[in-house]
């Protein structure tokens, strides 16, 4: 069973506020732009025509992009698996064993990650990159994402949600608070360590059993409330746990770079 990744995982927040489409079909015309930040939205069908862009950085779900009527999405695809061929290995999944040697390739990058993440300053762990999560609040949001996709869908488990978990960002603050998150947490870096192998275990508890059979049974839980209903496969929900891991730390090393760059200056 091919693990298939589709648009599903970009889209807005369940929690996303109503008025979002105000600028649905807005028209910006010499407009100075420079710096501008766009974040967690939907650019679907949008045309920028006729302008400067220099030193713009595109990041999310991309299909179908044209530079200069060029669709570059294969080149980029392509350069992404080249420099991270852990992508491939997961679109690679076939069964259990495929599941258990996929998490077996995220642990160990991750624990390579966290070691070059320990060689900085202390401080540089909760530094925030251009607005982005520090490598601190990856690893939280991480213990969010086994929360939610394993240990609430999987394992059937009401509420799940570690204290220290981080949910995207649209996520709703009462909503987390309920749930038991404490958003306003100030942790250690070791306490976040311990959160983050605490959910690292529960991973590998669940795949040790893993059987190929288990991978088509239907988790009926929602991944945290507000997301919508419907069942989802076992092999779904270990499938997004996988590439979430996998895409939060491609921009997680990117950022440590930065950090460690700004270091040897």
């Amino acid at each position: 069973m091919t693990a298939q990744f589709g648009p599903h995982r970009w889209s807005p927040s369940p929690h996303t506020a109503a008025h979002t489409d105000a600028y649905r079909g807005a028209e910006v015309a010499v407009r100075d732009l420079r710096g501008a930040r766009v974040v967690d939205s939907d650019l679907t069908g949008a045309r920028i025509v006729d302008s400067t862009l220099v030193d713009v950085e595109l990041s999310g779900y991309v299909e179908r992009l044209r530079v200069n009527g060029i669709d570059v999405t294969a080149y980029v695809e392509a350069e992404l698996d080249r420099l991270h061929p852990e992508r491939v290995q997961l679109r690679g999944v076939q069964d259990a064993d495929g599941f258990r040697a996929a998490w077996q390739t995220v642990e160990r990058l991750w624990a390579d990650d966290v070691a070059r993440a320990e060689r900085l300053p202390e401080a540089a762990r909760s530094e925030r990159v251009a607005g982005e999560w520090s490598f601190a609040e990856t690893l939280q949001h991480l213990v969010f994402i086994t929360d939610s996709w394993v240990s609430r869908t999987v394992l059937d488990e009401e509420r799940p949600f570690h204290p220290l978990a981080l949910p995207q960002t649209a996520y709703a603050p009462g909503d987390a608070a309920a749930l038991g998150m404490q958003l306003a947490a100030d942790p250690t870096w070791d306490e976040v360590l311990e959160a983050r192998a605490g959910r690292q275990q529960v991973v590998r508890d669940v795949l040790a059993d893993l059987t190929d059979r288990d991978l088509g049974r239907e988790c009926l839980r929602t991944p945290a409330p507000g997301y919508p209903d419907g069942g989802r496969p076992v092999w779904e929900c270990l499938s997004v746990l996988l590439e979430e891991e996998i895409e939060h730390r491609r921009y997680a090393v990117r950022d440590l770079a930065v950090l460690e760059a700004r270091l040897t200056a």
